[in-house]
């Protein structure tokens, strides 16, 4: 069993020199191709470098395409039998390609959703080897003490030779805050508990996700024109074809958080009507008003709240009397969108 894995990668070269350290650290070797999606700054030398201890190839971009089209390109130059799709900001546990390989060989028809954690102490950091700080951060990260700015720095040196601290030091989800942990553990935990729930699709990972190279080419890979969701609406049409979405316990990966980059889908919309054109479901409609549930301070009003994916699917049969028309247009910006 051959894993492809695919990093898509856009101006976070520091970031991406510690994800290939981590790949090279791999249990069981694999293919890595990384993409370039454009980068303005020097993630090309990072490739250089990093081609002198991991074999990999790369595709480059001479401008920015969008996550979608990064990710089929690297799954165009692939040549695994599983393509295990990754970003340029993300550690890869020792065991990542082992436990996905090991997964897919039990069963062609997974998609396989690995455990996603975050390193909270590396937000303010261009470079979370070195600790220089983002523009703007400088004072900030002047004021940390040295003691506590060295704990929370990640180099290749811990990743070769002390993985289990970077474990250590994880936290669930692959953002910070009370909701993106939430919204983990109420994925993992339908994938774990809810193997029939007809709504899995939406537990689906942006990164640390894989499925069989066949399987995507035949779906024809990612919607190019989706890039934000783009990974939920892959995982609706494989689950269609009859693939099925399912956990690998242990196969983990950790964001190298950063100031710049989050991309909250209740905040940007629009995606929200692609998606919805291209598969006109309620299951879709309702995506919204699950995550803006999960708020500490929800507009949606409690009984029309969806808190779990179990319940996501039971209101997309039946509203039981609830407009969700009208709820969703309590959300900030999903009114100017309507489906």
């Amino acid at each position: 069993m051959k894993i492809s894995v695919i990093v898509r990668s856009k101006d976070e070269a520091p970031r991406l020199r510690l994800v290939l350290t981590s790949l090279a650290c791999q249990t069981v070797p694999a293919e890595v191709i990384v993409v370039n999606d454009g980068s303005s700054d020097h993630t090309e030398a990072v490739l250089a470098e990093a081609s002198s201890w991991l074999p990999l190839r790369s595709v480059h971009h001479a401008s920015a395409r969008g996550r979608s089209a990064a990710s089929n390109a690297g799954a165009a130059h692939a040549t695994g039998d599983v393509l295990l799709f990754m970003d340029g900001d993300v550690l890869a546990h020792p065991d990542v390609v082992a436990r996905h390989g090991a997964a897919h060989s039990r069963s062609g028809s997974l998609i396989g959703r690995g455990e996603t954690f975050h390193l909270r102490g590396t937000r303010f950091f261009s470079d979370p080897e070195t600790g220089a700080p983002w523009p703007g951060d400088e004072a900030r990260v002047a004021r940390l003490p040295e003691d506590e700015r060295r704990r929370t720095l990640v180099t290749r040196e811990l990743l070769l030779n002390n993985f289990a601290e970077i474990d250590r030091r994880a936290v669930p989800g692959i953002y910070p805050g009370a909701g993106p942990r939430r919204l983990y553990e109420l994925e993992m935990d339908a994938l774990r508990h809810h193997p029939e729930c007809g709504v899995l699709w939406a537990a689906s990972s942006g990164s640390n996700m894989s499925v069989s190279r066949d399987r995507f080419m035949r779906a024809g890979g990612f919607k190019e024109h989706l890039d934000n969701n783009e990974h939920r609406e892959l995982a609706l049409r494989l689950c269609a074809s009859g693939a099925r979405m399912a956990p690998i316990g242990g196969a983990r990966t950790y964001h190298l958080t950063h100031r710049v980059g989050w991309r909250d889908p209740l905040a940007e919309t629009g995606w929200d009507t692609q998606f919805y054109r291209d598969h006109p479901i309620q299951a879709v409609k309702l995506l919204a008003v699950f995550w803006a549930s999960l708020a500490d301070r929800s507009v949606i009003p409690p009984q029309a709240r969806i808190n779990s994916l179990p319940e996501l699917e039971a209101a997309a049969r039946d509203t039981n009397g609830v407009d969700y028309d009208a709820v969703r247009r309590l959300i900030p910006g999903f009114a100017a969108t309507p489906l």
